[in-house]
């Protein structure tokens, strides 16, 4: 079986949440694979990082160049063609970095390349069977991959969902002479910050989230009502900016907000890579879709079959009965 790494997005010190999931996935692979995690960047920050993650790996390759303050896609490739050995296998969290960076990185290591993977199934000799999803999340593909000379796989957010598990009490390996003087033709300008608007959805432990389904801007009120009663606040997913039903700073996603929830009501979402990418921390997922083929179900810890139009005002109602029995 090949070695098996997972690179772990990290920023000022704080892991990003894929670092367990994909640990989890590394586990689906080989059930008894110590995966090595590698994070590249510079400063005290990496330091913090790498060492947060000896809970969850037996190694941390660190890879300290101070041209990697900034991960550019460019560089990091660079430095882990250095670094990974010959055959291995490489997990990225399918995020917008992960999707910039994972393509040219198989090349670059003669490999195959599996992307937006929701479940791995095993191993069959030279073959990694994983499912993943084709047409808008329409179909299911189950897919053989060889990784006889190694693989990149990129991860979809949420679908690895790691159990709560005793420390692995890794190790810190210092990998940063290996990879040399690097230089990359693109180069980090500045950080935009969306507005944060008049309701700031990232401070909300419940949020409930409305996607297409909800089919008009005067349905959004429905959500709302729902929200007022949960003490919740409403996001969406990008088609309801794009109709110009909610502002931008409402919107979750890889070209939104990133949120962190205890509960996250997904209300008409088919559950697209882009917008489960801005959803961290593992939150209680409830998808509500008259489509029983959504993508949403995949990741959803509750899933709910019906009409949403209908099925709000019924929530609303029963969670309002709720709360004036608990008042008496």
């Amino acid at each position: 079986m090949p070695r098996i790494f997972a690179y772990i997005v990290h920023k000022d010190g704080v892991v990003d949440d894929s670092a367990t999931e994909l640990a989890f996935a590394a586990r689906k692979i080989d059930p008894s694979a110590s995966p090595v995690a590698i994070l590249t960047g510079w400063g005290a920050g990496l330091d913090a990082a790498c060492d947060t993650l000896r809970s969850s790996f037996t190694e941390a390759w660190k890879v300290a160049s101070e041209p990697l303050v900034y991960p550019n896609a460019e560089l990091v490739r660079k430095a882990l063609v250095k670094v990974l050995p010959p055959g291995s296998i490489l997990l990225v969290s399918h995020d917008h970095f992960g999707i910039d960076l994972a393509p040219g990185l198989s090349i670059k290591m003669n490999s195959a390349f599996v992307s937006d993977v929701l479940d791995i199934t095993g191993v069959e000799g030279p073959q990694l069977n994983v499912v993943r999803q084709e047409f808008g999340g329409q179909v299911s593909a189950h897919v053989r991959c060889d990784i006889s000379s190694g693989a990149v796989v990129t991860i979809r957010p949420g679908a690895f969902k790691a159990p709560a598990g005793a420390s692995a009490g890794g190790s810190v390996v210092d990998k940063s002479s290996d990879v040399g003087v690097l230089s990359a033709k693109r180069r980090y300008l500045e950080t935009l910050v969306p507005e944060v608007g008049d309701v700031d959805i990232t401070k909300h432990n419940v949020l409930v989230s409305i996607g297409r389904g909800i089919q008009e801007e005067d349905n959004v009120a429905l959500a709302q009502e729902l929200a007022d009663e949960l003490g919740a606040a409403v996001s969406c997913s990008r088609p309801v900016v794009d109709a110009k039903w909610m502002e931008k700073s409402r919107q979750v996603g890889s070209s939104g907000k990133t949120v962190k929830p205890k509960v996250y009501l997904a209300c008409g979402i088919s559950g697209a890579f882009q917008h489960l990418a801005g959803i961290k921390g593992n939150p209680f997922i409830v998808a509500i879709n008259k489509n029983p083929k959504a993508p949403i179900f995949q990741v959803a810890d509750i899933g709910i079959v019906d009409d949403l139009l209908e099925f709000l005002p019924q929530l609303t109602n029963r969670v309002r009965e709720m709360r004036c029995v608990a008042a008496k």
